[in-house]
């Protein structure tokens, strides 16, 4: 369906507003989705981030200044999401034994267990707006929103 339709527009649109409009209201699509599948797990699409970025260390601990660099969403609160997951057990967070200034998050059992269950989930949901485009088109379109962005 156009932008047009979906937002019931009466007026004509030049084509920079539909990338935008077109752009947003995707996004705004994939994130409702998404947020369904976090919502029995409990934890936001912030919070699933963090825990991403965690198992990708991989059992090496994680500074907040590094979480707050690989962060989809840069303006989001990493001390305030880190503090969110401490209270469910889901990360650790201790001072670094030699810079006493640095805090150092660990993703927890409790943490690589939720994220394998919600694995397949993010899966299906990735193809399901994948389903309709061709490889060709898949990466056409990476391509293209890359070079629209930067």
């Amino acid at each position: 369906m156009k932008i047009e339709d979906e937002i019931k527009s009466t007026v004509s649109l030049n084509i920079s507003k539909k990338i935008i409009l077109n752009v947003l209201y995707t996004q705004n699509v994939i994130t409702e989705k998404f947020n369904e599948i976090l919502k029995p797990f409990d934890i936001s699409s912030e919070q699933y981030n963090v825990l991403r970025i965690l198992r990708g260390q991989k059992g090496n601990p994680a500074n907040m200044c590094m979480i707050q660099e690989r962060m989809l969403a840069k303006t989001s609160n990493t001390t305030r999401l880190v503090d969110k997951l401490l209270l469910k057990n889901l990360v650790t967070r201790n001072v670094c034994p030699e810079n006493r200034r640095k805090i150092e998050v660990l993703i927890t059992q409790k943490g690589i267990e939720i994220l394998t269950e919600i694995d397949p989930k993010v899966i299906e949901h990735e193809n399901l707006f994948s389903r309709k485009l061709s490889a060709e088109e898949l990466e056409q379109l990476n391509i293209l929103l890359e070079k629209y962005r930067n």
